[in-house]
């Protein structure tokens, strides 16, 4: 039998039974297609909270009060001997290839501006929030370098709030109440967007000690630092652990890279996506376990067929490839059309809902089609052995 024989039956086979093959392939096609849409979900999940977290830039190192023990639970929740101090950033500040901090500490309060009144975020930072955290004020400028005990009472406005409390117009100048206390607008910042639930853009920046003051608080709640490119992040590390030691007396900080917090995410989400692919996995194997079944009732089916190929002169190699291709035919076609339904749900599924992103994960993608294949021919091969093993003139009685 010529190859090109054995395709033509493969296919003739195929197109005989149309109903039979639509509902062999259906149950491989919605394996694929769950794997392709699930992965692309998780994949879209995994790119959103990476570009979360890298937004900001790169280079970036934090340091936060207390000691992350081992109880599953930061120690930032119970009270640090030491509180985490402005005199700690400027301490760190001096590290030779550290290049600028920001002490950060957040509260919640009301902010008015004539009859308009908004209850929002207050950040109190210092001037360097620009160059740490890659945020740029789209009118006027931002807090300038005073002296953190001696800070003017300006604020920076984010846009959303701009728009709430100003309108079209222009604010800066303008007295605004904040907390009961009196500050002037001096810039307004760029549209940034949300990052992990927190809008950026309805917040008010204001120096980081009137901050503390306004919230009664002795310990900031973060200190973020941008280190010079190219030096390693834990060496980086080594010497803030080292500087914080010495003023501390004890570990009672945590010191977190930007590459430790991108590690931990990168890992648990290639776990989410994994787990949403062996869902769909499952799907695969119920495709084969269909596929099993259908070949079985075809080898009972055709038993007159592969008696009278047999007697023409075709060799029990040639009856297992003849179903052996059948099957994996029906689990490639299957695949494909999987593929085209998954990959079409997936841009479908991120045009309907904007804030739900998706990705094609390719690797998962030529995996479960690879993996198609492989099922369709494990499931061919018993009822393809059962057919190469008929006897010629058992079968041709058949008829």
């Amino acid at each position: 039998m010529r190859t090109l024989d054995l395709i033509s039956m493969t296919g003739g086979a195929v197109r005989g039974q149309r109903m039979r093959s639509l509902l062999t392939g259906l149950g491989i096609a919605v394996g694929i297609a769950a794997v392709v849409l699930l992965t692309a979900i998780g994949e879209g999940i995994q790119r959103f909270v990476l570009n979360e977290f890298t937004q900001f830039g790169t280079n970036l190192l934090a340091i936060t009060p207390g000691k992350t023990g081992t109880m599953g639970m930061s120690g930032a929740v119970v009270s640090n001997v030491r509180p985490l101090s402005l005199e700690d950033a400027d301490a760190v500040r001096a590290l030779p290839k550290v290049r600028a901090v920001v002490p950060m500490i957040q509260g919640n309060a009301a902010v008015e501006h004539a009859s308009r009144s908004r209850r929002t975020m207050v950040l109190g930072v210092n001037g360097e929030v620009p160059q740490v955290w890659q945020m740029h004020a789209a009118l006027g400028r931002f807090l300038p370098q005073d002296p953190p005990r001696r800070a003017r009472a300006y604020a920076v406005l984010g846009s959303k709030l701009r728009d709430e409390l100003f309108g079209t117009r222009t604010p800066l100048g303008e007295r605004i109440r904040i907390g009961g206390e009196s500050y002037r607008v001096i810039g307004v910042m760029a549209s940034k967007g949300q990052m992990l639930g927190f809008d950026l853009d309805d917040t008010v920046f204001i120096p980081v000690a009137r901050a503390m003051a306004m919230f009664d608080r002795e310990s900031l709640m973060e200190i973020d630092l941008l280190y010079t490119p190219g030096v390693r992040a834990d060496r980086i590390a080594r010497e803030v652990h080292t500087v914080m030691l010495r003023r501390h007396g004890e570990e009672d900080f945590t010191i977190t890279t930007q590459d430790q917090m991108l590690d931990v995410l990168g890992s648990v989400l290639d776990v989410l996506t994994m787990a949403v692919g062996a869902l769909g996995g499952i799907s695969l194997l119920v495709g084969g376990v269909g596929i099993l079944t259908i070949m079985t009732i075809a080898v009972k089916e055709r038993t007159a067929e592969i008696g009278l190929l047999r007697a023409l002169g075709a060799r029990r190699r040639q009856v297992l490839s003849l179903f052996l291709a059948e099957a994996v035919l029906l689990a490639v076609l299957g695949g494909v059309a999987g593929l085209v339904v998954g990959a079409g749900g997936a841009w479908l599924l991120g045009w309907l809902i904007p804030a739900l992103p998706t990705h094609l994960a390719w690797d998962f993608t030529l995996l479960a089609l690879v993996v198609a294949a492989a099922i369709g021919t494990l499931a061919g091969v018993v009822p393809a052995l059962q057919a190469a093993r008929l006897d010629p003139v058992t079968a041709l009685r058949d008829e």
